[in-house]
């Protein structure tokens, strides 16, 4: 199906992280980076109508030096977001990774930081994941040493969670904490937050207390082997069904295979887990290149992904079926994307310098698209089957 969207030009401003924090209030991280582009590194908030107008309310300019927001997420009044500190601190070991910013009256402002993330000048390294539980009351930050965290305090939950496989992506249920690394999902039993007693941050990266409880592994999930296997696949995404706690969405990307010289195409897989037992009960290949962004809206009816492509596209998330595709939606692949909160607005990023926002009209948002289209077919076979029935009779067949 096809639906209205709009693009908007941020000059010198590539995208890198978006969260909604309510219908229409959108926060969208980026800049130039730690280099010395000469492009600023910002966090932006728009008011989005639905007619896909973008009214940019406020910025906040970061000090010079300080890297683009990479990651982000909100609860509604507050955004986190992972953004390393200027080369100068990096070098003192002090980083000041895992920063929040209060959002109130239109105007954003600097509330706390913490680090969690030691980063040398020339590293690399950054906050790729950044994740707030359903209740708000904890965040996960880092990229192969995970952090939980209280929120907002940024206060250590448990000790951090080292893993040896590049982590992609985090997801909370009421009672675990699943971390999707590029080989596998792991599950971890989340503490009793309320035995943990916060106290003041302080700077750089904290020597956290052994008093604080351990992330415990109860289960490790391989890439399923009809993808290949971790030497096939690698994950890319995981989100929890955000009222359903039983079902998990996965991305896969293949990993091409270079033998012979000659290099096969990088396809993109969802699957859709019940997590239960653990069995994949649907998969979905979505294209040829591979999955760069993706997110489940607030009501569970939508999955959207951003493809190296180029394109943005729209999954049922019962069914997997798709449900529409903008094709070269941005430049460069899209890094970002964020449903508003009552799931009527899609909005992707890039760092093309834009967004671009997607209007999700009902018959889209419905989780039962797919059945109402079923019933819609079979209803013009019905008709016409009637119809001949009605022409046969009158010519007396």
């Amino acid at each position: 199906m096809r639906v209205a969207h709009t693009s908007h030009a941020l000059p010198a401003f590539p995208v890198y992280s978006s969260a909604f924090l309510s219908q229409n209030e959108l926060v969208v991280g980026g800049g130039g980076g730690a280099t010395k582009s000469g492009i600023k590194n910002k966090l932006k908030l728009f008011k989005v109508a639905k007619d896909r107008s973008a009214e940019q309310l406020d910025e906040f300019e970061l000090a010079i030096g300080e890297d683009a927001p990479m990651s982000m997420a909100t609860d509604g009044t507050t955004v986190v977001c992972g953004l390393n500190s200027a080369p100068e601190l990096l070098g003192k070991g002090e980083n000041e990774n895992c920063r929040v910013f209060k959002v109130d009256d239109g105007k954003l402002s600097f509330l706390r930081s913490q680090g969690t993330l030691s980063v040398k000048p020339d590293d690399l390294d950054y906050q790729k994941v950044t994740v707030l539980s359903p209740d708000g009351y904890l965040a996960v930050a880092g990229p192969n040493d995970l952090s939980l965290l209280l929120y907002p305090s940024l206060m250590p939950a448990a000790q951090s969670l080292k893993v040896d496989k590049e982590i992609y992506d985090a997801t909370f249920t009421k009672s675990t904490l699943i971390v999707a690394t590029t080989a596998e999902l792991r599950v971890y039993t989340l503490p009793e937050t309320k035995s943990v007693s916060p106290s003041k941050p302080k700077k750089g990266k904290q020597k956290v207390s052994t008093s604080l409880p351990s992330l415990v592994c109860e289960r490790v999930i391989a890439i399923p082997s009809s993808l290949g296997g971790p030497s096939g696949s690698s994950f890319r995404a995981a989100k929890i069904h955000p009222t359903l706690g039983t079902i998990l969405y996965a991305v896969a990307n293949t990993i091409p295979n270079r033998s012979r010289g000659k290099s096969t195409a990088r396809q993109a897989h969802v699957l859709k887990w019940n997590t239960e037992n653990w069995t994949v009960e649907k998969t979905r290949k979505v294209g040829d290149r591979g999955i760069t962004c993706f997110s489940v809206s607030p009501d569970g009816n939508l999955l959207g992904y951003g493809s190296s492509d180029l394109s943005v596209g729209l999954l049922d998330a019962a069914t997997l079926n798709p449900v529409s595709t903008i094709l070269k939606a941005h430049e460069f692949p899209p890094t970002t994307l964020a449903f508003s909160t009552d799931s009527s607005i899609l909005v992707s990023g890039s760092a093309d310098n834009s967004i671009r926002v997607i209007n999700l009209p009902d018959q889209v948002r419905g989780s039962n698209w797919s059945f109402f289209m079923l019933i819609i077919l079979t209803l013009i076979v019905l008709l016409l089957a009637y119809t001949a029935q009605r022409y046969s009779n009158t010519l007396g067949w």
